[in-house]
This record gives C-alpha cells, sequence and structure tokens, in this order.
C-alpha cells in the first residue's frame, strides 16, 4: 500500500492570506472610523441651526398648542379648561360669527391668489422662457421686484395710489378715460378684501414666475428637439410637452401660496388695522388671533384664547397640507421627471 502525502502549500500563499486579511480588517476599520467622523461633524454643523430653530419655533408651537388648553383668570392664575376654549370660538355666537368671518375671509384670500397669481405666474414663466426674447432678464427682474419689498410698505403704496382724496389712481385712469369708474375701493365692504389681494397677487406673482421659469429651463431639451422634429408647434410642444412635465412644481406653489395666505397678517393690519374694516369685511385668520391675543381698543387681550386661534389656524393649515399630500402629490409623482 502506497502512502501518498499531500504536498506542502507554498509559504506565500500563507503571506498572502495574512496580507489580505489584514488589509480587510484595516479597510473595515477605516470604514467605521470615518462613519464616525462623518456622523461627528454632521452632527457639530447641525447643532447650531437645529438649536435656533428649537428656541425659535418648536418650542413656541409646542407651547402655543399647551396653552389653548388653558384659561387665564383675573388674578393671573391660569388653569387647565381642556378644549373648552376651542368650544367657545367654534360654538359660541359672540366667537364663533368672528372666527367664520375670518375663515371665509382667508379662502377667498387664497382663492384670488389662485385664480390669478399662480396663471400670471405661469404666463409671464412661458414667456420669458422664449429663445431671443430681447431684454429678458431686465423682465425678470422688475416683475420679481416688489417681492423684495417689505409688505408694509408695498400696503401703504397701494394705501396712497387708490385714495379718493390725494391717491393718483383717479389721475391715472383718467388718462386711458376710465376716471369715471374709479370708486374708493379700499372703503367698500364688497371690494375691500379684493383690492387687497389683488395688490398682495401684484407683489408676489414674481415668486411662482421665478419658481415656473427654473422648471421650464429643466425640461431636457432631448424631447423638446424631438418634438420638433415631429413637426410640432410651439403651442403643441407647451401644452403637451413642457405643462405636464411641470405639474409637480405648480403643486408646490399650490401649497407655499396656501400655507402663506392662511399665515397672512402685515398686508391686512398695514391698510386697514388690527379692525380689517370696514366692518370686518378683510378680517382674516392673522388679524383676529392679534386682536384675541393682545387686545385692540375696547376688546381685552387673553393669550390663551388667542393661544386657542393659533391651534386652530394651525389645525387648519396641516389640514390643507395634508389633503394635498393625499390627494394630489401622489397623482402628481408620475410627471417628474
Amino acid at each position: 500500500m502506497k502512502l501518498v502525502l499531500n504536498p506542502p502549500r507554498p509559504l506565500g500563499l500563507f503571506r498572502w492570506r495574512n496580507v489580505t486579511g489584514n488589509f480587510f480588517l484595516e479597510s473595515m476599520l477605516s470604514i467605521s472610523l470615518q462613519k464616525k467622523t462623518t456622523t461627528a461633524t454632521l452632527l457639530i454643523f447641525l447643532a447650531p441651526a437645529l438649536l435656533v430653530y428649537t428656541l425659535l419655533s418648536a418650542y413656541p408651537l409646542l407651547d402655543t398648542l399647551r396653552l389653548g388648553f388653558y384659561s387665564s383668570h383675573d388674578n393671573g392664575a391660569v388653569s387647565f379648561v381642556g378644549l373648552s376654549n376651542f368650544s367657545t370660538i367654534l360654538l359660541d355666537p359672540d366667537w364663533s360669527a368672528s372666527f367664520w368671518n375670518a375663515m371665509l375671509n382667508n379662502l377667498k384670500f387664497f382663492a384670488m391668489h389662485i385664480l390669478f397669481q399662480n396663471p400670471l405666474g405661469l404666463l409671464l414663466a412661458a414667456l420669458l422662457s422664449l429663445k431671443n426674447l430681447r431684454f429678458a432678464r431686465s423682465y425678470r427682474t422688475l416683475i420679481f421686484l416688489p417681492t423684495l419689498l417689505s409688505v408694509v410698505v408695498i400696503g401703504f403704496i397701494w394705501q396712497l395710489i387708490l385714495s379718493p382724496l390725494w391717491g393718483v389712481g383717479e389721475q391715472l385712469m383718467g388718462l386711458v378715460g376710465l376716471a369715471d369708474y374709479f370708486n374708493p375701493w379700499l372703503g367698500q365692504e364688497e371690494t375691500a378684501l379684493v383690492t387687497l389681494s389683488l395688490a398682495s397677487v401684484w407683489q408676489f406673482v414674481g415668486m411662482p414666475m421665478m419658481l415656473i421659469y427654473a422648471a421650464l429651463l429643466a425640461v431636457p431639451e432631448d424631447i423638446l428637439e424631438a418634438a420638433r422634429a415631429d413637426g410640432a408647434s410651439a403651442m403643441r410642444i407647451f401644452w403637451e410637452i413642457k405643462l405636464p412635465l411641470i405639474y409637480p412644481t405648480l403643486g408646490l406653489i399650490t401649497i407655499l401660496t396656501f400655507v402663506a395666505n392662511f399665515n397672512a397678517f402685515d398686508l391686512i393690519y398695514s391698510v386697514k388695522g388690527a379692525l380689517a374694516g370696514p366692518n370686518y369685511s378683510t378680517d382674516i385668520l392673522g388679524t383676529l388671533f392679534y386682536r384675541t391675543f393682545f387686545g385692540y381698543q375696547s376688546q381685552i387681550g387673553s393669550p390663551t384664547m388667542g393661544a386657542a386661534v393659533a391651534t386652530l389656524m394651525f389645525l387648519a393649515i396641516l389640514a390643507g397640507v395634508g389633503l394635498y399630500f393625499v390627494t394630489v402629490q401622489r397623482r402628481l409623482t408620475r410627471f417628474t421627471f
């Protein structure tokens, strides 16, 4: 019987395995250290922003929500009352009329922006995205410039223009033969809110215009070239190619407009004051909150009731944003490119 022994393995093979094993371990340790270093770096850079956001945004919001469940007494004591403040605002005749009037005016304010601001921004963006358009940069700058101005300044400017006593609105309309149609629109209940809404549209139309303009520039050029090669006209390319591809941007603009309109306050306050006249016809949730929290003239301020109004504003915005993401955002995701 012949005994066969396995030949000894070369020593280099053991050394090679030892070297590769050490290299693998060193690589894993290096990756682990890099991850720890990256995490620590992120925490260091995010800490100041998180601290500022927590102190100036998150904590005040949570404390406002908490304060809405309490009631303040004449002696300064605060007691827990549950949902009593909310039921008072929504159901008590002395409070509910003002709240629902402000809510309805806020919806009208938002509707005016949806009907005029966003379509006008789309039209301007489409025109400015045309090739070989002369002075396109100048037009964009002039249209976007009012967005950079203070809302209070814009309010005073329009108040001076539309004043029936010293305003220049009547004279300007007279230059085109429309002086007979001039009215004190800011002093009439039927037109005051519409006039302020249009002033807001004039100021902020540059924001959706720039967002839509950027989205139009981001449309892939090869898709447009293929459409032109097939003989599609410029109008057909816009309606059937460009517009569907910017639907997500239009949806984003809509929800940003909604949030901004339900947080509006300064334009109404600068033009019509805290009473939002005439006869509360321009009263929105922001001015109602101001009068409720701080008080105005004969109305005594109540921080707890003001916090309840602010909580209802927050819930209205949250419901609108949630409804948008559930019903609209899911359908728009298929249009992304």
